[in-house]
């Protein structure tokens, strides 16, 4: 997150300043008595307007000579100027139309803002319905304004509409329509291509956007729209090529995700040449194809043209040989190793039956990932290689199995029925039939999420198969993964080279545990991505599992006294676990909704609070929309916000009363300590969380700041106070 983290050590080298000048935190921007460098004015289109019409409202900024205010997306640090709208019944505010911003280069860093004056104009609905006669438009301006150091600002701003039968232009309705002919054009057709430029580095790729120039040559740039998701940096490398067209090389960092696969912002000409300037609003996709460097976005072949089903068939075996070293498989061959040494000692027959199994396990696993492909082709889906780690619950119960099997290794608990015994490792008794075979499963789960030279193309081309090829292809993969163990348990005299058994094969299972480990902690991070905040309780279960795992092995197979009660215990403790940690607070069952992370919207549990994403912006967009507002600043380290949401917030009858009185209900998570939340923090009188903020329905009466530690009742009668 390199622009938030710029951001916030922007915001924290100037708190120095701040605090120095600062003498009211509450006092309307006023900085320590200093005159402000910025002057807001409201510019009204009208003096008097009918009912069902629109006004144009202008924000004119005038900034102090070397002063400047910032852009929607201020660039590498900086915070936007916003609006909160006091509003009379009947008239509302739509978003902010941006003039065109300036790029420059302040404090270090690059951003998108204005010099001087400018004026930013907003929409003003009035219903057909809106009472007659004056009505006040006033709001709050915020904004930031720098120069040598940054100072956050704000001033009251207000003026008189007449709403009556007639329309009237105001003074200043020339001023507000010049200003609309200089806004960024909409529904230009500009031919525009994107498209990744090489392969991301962690959060961080590199695109090229092309596009036509015009007169402007190497004097364009693309200025992106902000988003939570991803952030696309302001430095650019230009080049012209041919046909009066550019290519901008940037830098897109990824937060949350997938890489974006469409972007917005503005297209724009003869930055340097102000009197020449204009912008063109776009919205365009960026293709998935990486690029060489060439910028083009030529379609591919796909990856079964012209390919030999008998060379693929050569590379599905060297790619499934070469998984067995691969570090995903690795855990499970160490203990097909202490399985030969183990069976060092049996008949020959007995060795290549074991073998022989394993391979069995290895392709009957492979033939069911083919079945399942084909299914899921046959309704319409798409299928991957290692698909079934995206379900949720797979992913759970196989980390579940993975801690056990490397539990069993460091020795808390013997397994001794039948397979499970011998694939968990135990080497206190042979490895069974049943245990061979499970070995053979236990490998091909663990090698879907690992991929291998050969391999890839060779699973490219059976994907775009029909099912007997599909089938074909997947069973090779699988003989050649099951290929070394067949081969050396047929020809056990090639064994002769492992040592014999003896105590270095405990010290051996148990230093394999710890890779069995690692494997089950990769898998818990995959967990993550499904269940957000709830895999805290995924992480407390595995915990109980664990000791109830340890009471089983200390306490009833090794103990002599009272295993029953260890038994009942150890019994007790799994189904605490699952009961209480799996199905009540994780509700493993039910993973996180991905379209409501891309929505800005956050569930901790399913049927819990609905959170939005706080912003100011968004607070006054739903007050206008005569929505009462509760904010709840939070952090995930603060064990006073978890207290009152699981007390008094996030509760059933807190719940109702959101729903019934149709609250909005926003979450501003102060967990990394964002800039633009200390200043909001601040402005409250607060230095840290939590905080709670009721908004009332009606917009002329102050929200209410709920006390630190809460309780239900304190909640209700806040809420219904503000519904009223």
């Amino acid at each position: 997150m390199r622009a938030s983290r710029l951001g916030f050590i922007f915001l924290l080298s100037i708190s120095g300043n701040l605090n120095a000048q600062f003498d009211d935190p509450f006092g309307g921007g006023q900085a320590g008595g200093a005159k402000p460098a910025t002057v807001a004015k409201l510019l009204l289109s009208h003096s008097e307007a009918k009912p069902g019409t629109t006004v144009t409202v202008g924000l004119e900024l005038t900034m102090a000579d070397g002063w400047h205010t910032y852009w929607i997306n201020p660039g590498t640090a900086g915070i936007a100027t916003s609006v909160e709208w006091t509003l009379p019944n009947g008239i509302s505010a739509g978003p902010i139309d941006w003039s065109v911003p300036e790029k420059f280069t302040a404090l270090g860093s690059i951003g998108y803002g204005y010099h001087g004056k400018t004026i930013l104009l907003v929409p003003l609905t009035i219903t057909a319905d809106a009472a007659l006669g004056q009505a006040t438009i006033s709001g709050k301006v915020s904004w930031l304004e720098c120069k040598e150091s940054c100072i956050p600002r704000d001033q009251q701003v207000s003026a008189m509409l007449t709403i009556s039968g007639t329309d009237a232009r105001s003074p200043d309705a020339a001023k507000l329509n010049a200003t609309k002919k200089k806004l960024p054009k909409v529904g230009a057709k500009l031919t525009i291509k994107a498209v990744w430029d090489g392969e991301a580095k962690e959060d961080e790729r590199m695109l090229l956007i092309e596009f036509d120039a015009g007169q402007a040559d190497k004097d364009a740039d693309f200025f992106a729209m902000p988003s939570e998701a991803f952030d696309v940096s302001p430095e650019s490398e230009v080049t012209a090529i041919d046909g009066g067209r550019v290519r901008i090389r940037k830098t897109v960092y990824k937060y949350e995700g997938a890489w974006p696969s469409e972007l917005a912002g503005l297209v724009v000409r003869h930055l340097e040449d102000h009197a020449k300037k204009e912008a063109f609003e776009v919205r365009f996709p960026v293709d998935s194809i990486a690029s060489g460097g060439a910028g083009t976005t030529a379609a591919q072949p796909p990856a079964s043209a012209g390919q030999s089903l008998w060379r693929m068939l050569l590379y599905a075996f060297l790619g499934g040989l070469i998984l067995n070293v691969m570090p995903c498989v690795l855990p499970v061959i160490s203990l097909k190793i202490l399985g030969f040494v183990n069976q060092s000692s049996e008949s020959t027959a007995r060795v290549r039956l074991l073998g022989m199994l394993y391979g069995v396990g290895v392709v009957v696993s492979f033939l069911a990932l083919a079945g399942v492909v084909i299914g899921v082709k046959s309704a319409g889906e798409l299928a991957s290689w290692g698909m079934q780690m995206s379900n949720p619950q797979f992913v759970v119960l196989l980390t579940v199995l993975i801690m056990l099997v490397a539990l069993n290794l460091f020795g808390l608990f013997e397994v001794t029925l039948g397979s499970v015994g011998a694939a968990a490792g135990s080497v206190a008794s042979r490895e069974g039939a049943g245990g061979a075979f499970f070995n053979g499963v236990l490998a091909t789960v663990l090698a879907t999420p690992c991929t291998a030279p050969f391999l890839a193309p060779a699973l490219g081309f059976a994907f775009t198969q029909t099912s007997p090829r599909l089938v074909l292809m997947f069973v090779t993969v699988a003989l050649g993964l099951a290929f070394p163990y067949v081969v050396l348990s047929w020809n056990p005299k090639w064994l002769r080279f492992l040592p014999k058994p003896g105590l270095w094969m405990e010290r051996f299972k148990v230093a394999m545990g710890f890779p069995m480990l690692a494997t089950g902690i990769w898998l818990f991070t995959v967990s993550i991505e499904y269940y957000g905040g709830r895999v805290l309780w995924f992480g407390i279960f595995l915990t109980v599992i664990a000791m109830a795992t340890w009471v089983f092995g200390e306490f009833f197979q090794r103990g002599t006294r009272r295993r029953g009660l260890a038994l009942g215990i150890a019994v007790a403790l799994a189904l605490g676990g699952v009961v209480f940690g799996l199905e009540g607070q994780m509700q493993w069952r039910t993973p996180v909704d991905p379209l409501q992370a891309k929505a800005g919207v956050v569930q901790d549990f399913p049927g819990g609070i609905r959170w939005y994403r706080w912003s100011p912006e968004a607070v006054a967009e739903a007050r206008e929309a005569d929505q009462p507002v509760l904010v709840d600043f939070t952090a995930k380290w603060c064990i006073t916000c978890i207290a009152n949401k699981k007390t008094s917030l996030d509760i059933e009858s807190v719940r109702a009363v959101l729903v019934e009185k149709n609250f909005k209900v926003f979450r501003a998570d102060y967990t990394r300590q964002p800039g633009y939340i200390t200043e909001e923090l601040r402005r409250w009188g607060r230095a840290g969380v939590p905080m709670v903020l009721v908004f009332p329905r009606d917009k002329t009466t102050q929200p209410e700041m709920l006390p630190e530690l809460l309780t239900p009742d304190i909640v209700l009668t806040a809420l219904n106070k503000a519904s009223g």
